[in-house]
């Protein structure tokens, strides 16, 4: 079986944009939760609550299709390592955003658990469009 490097970093670039599409929705949902958490603090009830937590549980979903696509380019990428222009240190942000929002009471609690996965999700948008752009620039 010979080595083919094109069709290698295509299926690189195939896992890392699907991860990049759960990222961006979780980042959207991320988002979303934000507002209706402010919505909240300001004297929201019952319906901004369930708003919220709604966005909350579709961000939390998103992040998992993400963890999975995220292993998946990671795999794809190790296909790639022995081309030294691809730079593949992407481990470290395979375990972004583990929130959970169980038992946590305060308004001012869940929205810095909310800021905080979405500063984690920016950085892993930003890692994996830095990798796919190497990958995109691989002459074969």
């Amino acid at each position: 079986m010979s080595y083919d490097l094109g069709k290698e970093v295509k299926e690189a670039i195939d896992a890392g944009s699907a991860a990049l599409l759960s990222l961006r929705k979780a980042q959207e949902e991320l988002g979303h939760a934000r507002n209706w958490g402010i919505v909240d603090m300001l004297g929201g009830g019952f319906l901004t609550d369930i708003f919220k937590h709604s966005k909350i549980n579709t961000a939390q979903n998103c992040i998992i299709n993400a963890r999975h696509y995220l292993n998946q380019f990671q795999i794809e990428l190790r296909d790639v390592a022995a081309y030294p222009q691809v730079d593949i240190e992407i481990g470290d942000f395979l375990t972004f955003a583990d929130f959970f929002f169980d038992g946590i009471i305060a308004d001012y609690m869940v929205q810095q658990k909310i800021a905080d996965a979405r500063r984690q999700v920016d950085e892993a948008i930003d890692r994996v469009e830095q990798i796919l752009y190497q990958l995109n620039t691989i002459t074969i």
